[in-house]
């Protein structure tokens, strides 16, 4: 028996061996070398063109199913939010209610039918909220084979059941072992490279073997998600003593960006295996970490930021200004932090492409390492960036104004609904003063515009002579 299960044994690690030497030898060869070299074979977008394809005849089987079956197909509705034209204002919305064409009468009061107003646009606000659909997976007119897109599409027929299954075999037993395998690598280089690379002195070759490293581990990265990434108008690309800002939609925009160039990252120290990374980049480059308690200190994070851009020998900052992950559909307000330092600004617009893979990250609903998975299981990541160019602010604009004009260019670039909205509603309530504004524009409708400004007038100038005005009490009280 001894003498069976031995030569069984060594077959058995033999043929192990001989797996595990190819699966190294062809990562290296087609993966980790290519990187480095910052060439591409071209099999990635082979692959992408493969599977439009795929999806395209799976539609179309889809649509004869149903047709077969007598049943409606049911395609989901997009969560991406349509333009729409400039609403009316309040006053002229409750003059169209009360009935009149031009103004208000001369003297104004409050009218039952005011009340339809509200009504309407709160029933409004609940059925089309712009904001909770900021934070919610796009869903797509087609199916692309992924369950967490529809869960009834595989059961349509046959065909489509068993390219469901295929697909899933190819995504768990082939690429997600692949994909790990590149990340972890990755990894491991960008641990072990920084680090000697921190040992060397502080000159130029120091600063080139730090970009050639991060450049190859960032590569290895977009392969681990099998990315496909589209850059256009490199002249634009972002440079010394700027800062780069970019909508937000995933932790990966970090990799998309720093693929095609380096950047000095922005952002709160980290424990774990993501601080441990921290500390090993920024041995080699100089990227900004921030203490929990020091991000809340406005003044200190600007004057680091300023300092840093007014070396024009350091690499551009890289910030995302929204300050959350949005779905990829618009772009929220820009915090105007970022905007106040007075540098160049090179706006970055970045469009995923969600038949794919869906890569916005719900952070309410899934941890890092969860998502992670998601979107190494996924089909691939297929991306547009667009390099803007540099904006400066204008003479008499102010770090908002600043801020929302460039806004408008990525939302513009990106095709890109452009919101006013704070991105933290994501898990804050409404401010206050919200709630104010919309109450300070219907108090000039019950008592009237002039009459509200002339109070405003006599209240501005009250704040401008508070003496004159004490004097005139105490004469009054003495005599």
């Amino acid at each position: 028996m001894t003498w069976f299960i031995f030569p069984a044994d060594n077959l058995l690690c033999r043929c192990l061996s001989i797996g595990v030497t190819v699966w190294l030898s062809a990562l290296f060869v087609f993966i980790i070398v290519p990187a480095v070299l910052g060439v591409s074979f071209g099999i990635r977008r082979l692959y992408m063109r493969t599977l439009l394809k795929i999806f395209e005849w799976a539609t179309s089987r889809m649509e004869m199913g149903a047709k077969e079956k007598k049943e409606h197909l049911y395609k989901p509705y997009s969560s991406g939010i349509i333009a729409k034209e400039p609403p009316s204002s309040l006053q002229q919305e409750i003059q169209e209610l009360r009935g009149l064409a031009s103004c208000l009468p001369s003297e104004p009061e409050f009218e039952m039918s005011d009340i339809l107003y509200f009504c309407r646009r709160g029933v409004e606000s609940i059925m089309d909220d712009e904001v909770t659909k900021c934070f919610t997976a796009q869903e797509l007119e087609s199916w692309n084979l992924l369950t967490r897109s529809n869960y009834n599409f595989r059961h349509i027929s046959v065909r489509l059941t068993v390219l469901w299954g295929l697909g899933v075999l190819i995504r768990y037993g082939v690429l997600l072992p692949l994909r790990v395998t590149l990340a972890v690598t990755a990894i491991s280089l960008l641990l072990v490279l920084t680090t000697l690379v921190g040992l060397l002195p502080n000159t130029e070759l120091r600063f080139l073997l730090s970009q050639k490293v991060h450049l190859m581990c960032y590569r290895i990265f977009v392969r681990a998600l099998t990315a496909i990434i589209t850059y256009h108008n490199s002249e634009n690309k972002p440079k010394n003593g700027g800062i780069c800002v970019a909508n937000h939609t995933t932790p990966i925009d970090v990799i998309i960006l720093a693929n095609d160039g380096c950047y000095s990252m922005v952002a709160q120290v980290h424990g774990g295996l993501m601080g441990m990374i921290q500390r090993a980049m920024v041995k080699s480059s100089p990227h900004i970490w921030f203490n929990r308690s020091e991000v809340k200190d406005r003044h200190l994070v600007a004057k680091r930021l300023g300092d840093h851009v007014a070396d024009k020998t350091k690499q551009p900052i890289l910030i995302f200004p929204e300050g959350t992950c949005i779905n990829n559909t618009s772009v929220m307000m820009f915090k105007k932090g970022s905007f106040e330092i007075g540098c160049t600004v090179y706006p970055v617009a970045i469009k995923y492409d969600p038949r794919f893979g869906d890569a916005f990250w719900n952070s309410s609903k899934f941890g890092i390492v969860n998502y992670l998975l998601r979107m190494m299981s996924s089909w691939a990541i297929v991306c547009s960036v667009w390099y803007l160019p540099p904006m400066n602010r204008e003479e008499g604009e102010d770090a908002v104004q600043f801020a929302n004009r460039v806004k408008a260019a990525i939302a513009a670039q990106g095709g890109l609904v452009d919101l006013i909205w704070d991105g933290g509603l994501k898990r804050a309530k409404v401010k206050d003063a919200f709630k104010e504004e919309q109450q300070k524009l219907y108090s000039k409708v019950l008592v009237g515009e002039q009459d509200q400004e002339d109070r405003s007038d006599s209240k501005h100038l009250e704040d401008e002579n508070p003496e004159e005005e004490k004097s005139q009490q105490d004469l009054t009280e003495g005599q």
